[in-house]
C-alpha cells in the first residue's frame, strides 16, 4: 500500500472486522498507549465496527496528559522571570496549572514562544544571548532524541543560555504498572512513533512477565483493525508476543542513532505520572555531563503549591478504568475552549478525542 486512501479502504476495514468477530470467542480488552491511536480510533468510529466482546480502551499515551500539574506550575514560574524566554510546543500553552497557565502568562506579557522544533529554540538562544532560553521537554521516546540532539548542539556551540526543562518519560514502566495495578487488559496496541525510535525490544517483558501481547500499530483505520486482529489471534491461540504491524515505518532494532543520543544525554529517574503516581525509572533526567543545560539545576525559581482540580477524573481515564463520558465535567464545565484537566487540552487527549468525535 502506497497511498493514504488504501489505508482507509472501507472494504478492507470491514473484512478485518468480520475476521475479528469470527475469532473472538470471549471478552477482550485491548489498550492503546498512544494518543495518536486514541484520536484515530475515535475519528474513524472504529469501536462501533468491532463486536461487543472486543473493547478498545485508552491508556496513558498522551504526554501532555500524564505530565504533572507541578511541572506546569514550575514552567509558569520560569515564565515570570524577567530574563527568561520560554519555548514550547503549542499543546502545552493551555494546560491549566494550579492558578495560571502559560497561555495566561503570555497574555500578561511573558515571553513565551511556540516552536515547531527544538532546533527553533536553539536559534532563539543564538539570537538572544542575554536571555535564558528554556525549552519545555515534553514527550516519550519520540521527542526525547530531539531534546538530546539540541543539548549536544548547544554544548558544542557554547550556547550557555540554552536550557531544557525535562519531563520526558519512557513508556514500558507505565504499561507494566497498569498490569500490576490489576487493570483488565488482554493486549496492547504498541505506539507506532515511539517504536520507530526504540524498536520492539522494549516491549519484550510484557509477554515474558505478564503473558500479554503487544502489536506495534500504524494509525490509519486499516492499520488499527489489522493490529486488533493480530492481537485477537494471539489471545485465541495463547501465543502472546511482540509483533510489528507498522512495518513500513518501524524496524525491529529502531533508530540506533537516536537511541545513542538519548543514552548520551539522559539517565533514568523515578517520575510522576497522572493516575499512576511515581513510577521507578520511568523518567529521563539530564546527565551531570550536560547539567549546564538543565533548567532544573541551573535556574532557581519559587514554585507555588500545587492544587489539583476538583471533579476531574483524568487520572482514571488515563488508566483505562473510566471513559471521558463518565466524568461529570465532560462537555459542560470542561471543554476544549475552557479545559479543566489536561486530557481535554492536548490534541492527543482522550477527552479531546471524545469531545470532537464521540459526544
Amino acid at each position: 500500500m502506497k497511498h493514504i486512501d488504501e489505508y482507509r479502504d472501507k472494504e478492507l476495514v470491514r473484512l478485518f472486522a468480520e475476521e475479528i468477530k469470527k475469532l473472538a470467542s470471549r471478552p477482550v480488552k485491548i489498550m492503546e498507549v498512544c494518543g495518536g491511536h486514541t484520536m484515530s480510533i475515535q475519528k474513524f468510529g472504529l469501536p462501533y465496527l468491532l463486536p461487543e466482546n472486543v473493547e478498545l480502551i485508552s491508556g496513558p499515551g498522551c504526554p501532555v496528559c500524564v505530565t504533572s500539574r507541578k511541572y506546569i506550575d514550575q514552567a509558569v514560574a520560569y515564565s515570570r522571570l524577567p530574563d527568561v524566554i520560554i519555548t514550547t510546543y503549542g499543546d502545552l500553552l493551555r494546560v491549566p496549572g494550579s492558578t495560571s497557565s502559560l497561555d495566561q502568562e503570555k497574555a500578561l506579557g511573558a515571553d513565551i514562544r511556540i516552536v515547531y522544533s527544538v532546533l527553533d529554540a536553539l536559534l532563539i538562544a543564538k539570537s538572544n544571548r542575554r536571555k535564558k532560553i528554556v525549552f519545555l521537554g515534553i514527550g516519550f521516546e519520540t521527542t526525547a532524541p530531539g531534546s538530546a540532539a539540541a543539548i549536544i548542539k548547544a554544548a558544542m556551540a557554547g550556547l550557555r543560555n540554552f536550557f531544557v526543562f525535562s519531563a520526558h518519560k519512557i513508556m514500558p514502566p507505565a504499561m507494566e504498572a497498569l498490569i500490576d495495578e490489576g487493570v483488565m487488559i488482554d493486549g496492547y496496541l504498541g505506539p507506532g512513533h515511539v517504536s520507530t525510535i526504540t524498536g520492539e525490544k522494549i516491549y519484550y517483558p510484557i509477554p515474558e512477565k505478564y503473558g500479554l501481547g503487544v502489536v506495534i500499530s500504524g494509525f490509519e483505520p486499516v492499520d488499527v483493525m489489522q493490529s486488533v486482529l493480530m492481537l485477537v489471534q494471539q489471545i485465541e491461540n495463547k501465543t502472546p508476543k511482540v509483533e510489528i504491524q507498522y512495518t513500513r515505518v518501524v524496524k525491529p532494532e529502531g533508530n540506533l542513532k537516536a537511541q545513542q543520543m538519548m543514552e548520551e544525554v539522559f539517565e533514568f529517574r523515578d517520575d510522576w505520572w497522572r493516575g499512576l503516581g511515581v513510577l521507578k525509572n520511568s523518567g529521563l533526567k539530564i546527565r551531570e555531563q550536560y547539567a549546564r543545560h538543565d533548567a532544573e539545576q541551573m535556574i532557581e525559581v519559587e514554585v507555588e503549591e500545587t492544587i489539583e482540580p476538583k471533579g476531574c477524573i483524568c487520572g482514571e481515564i488515563l488508566k483505562g478504568i473510566k471513559k471521558p463520558k463518565d466524568c461529570k465535567l465532560f462537555g459542560t464545565v470542561c471543554t476544549p475552549t475552557d479545559p479543566v484537566g489536561a486530557c481535554m487540552v492536548s490534541n492527543e487527549g482522550s477527552c479531546a478525542a471524545y469531545y470532537m468525535y464521540n459526544r
